[in-house]
């Protein structure tokens, strides 16, 4: 007998809700070219999301443009009002072989 509840949750456990709270979808897709960039800037650079602030950014602005979620000040989502630096994404950037930086090749 299983003592998790349905879909595998623990019972008795209370939710936490979100931090920012609830937010509506972005079910007409109003905002995905910007997710689109960031998505290709987050691929380009292996998952390094510091390089990719700005399209972050952009993302959150058209989310805020279009009432899909509060509009906030920038610098309370941890963005300076300084531009963060202009990182394009490298679209010939290829991953290391899974073999490279293993402790048997040092």
């Amino acid at each position: 007998m299983s003592a998790g509840g349905a879909f595998g949750g623990n019972r008795g456990v209370r939710p936490v809700p979100p931090e920012k709270g609830v937010f509506p979808l972005d079910h007409l897709h109003e905002c995905d070219l910007e997710k689109k960039d960031y998505l290709a800037c987050l691929k380009s650079t292996r998952f390094q999301s510091e390089k990719c602030r700005q399209f972050s950014k952009k993302y959150l602005e058209c989310r805020m443009e279009r009432n899909l979620m509060a509009k906030q000040d920038m610098s309370e989502l941890g963005f300076r009002n300084v531009d963060v630096e202009n990182v394009a994404p490298d679209k010939n950037y290829k991953l290391d072989s899974p073999a490279s930086g293993s402790k048997e090749d040092k």
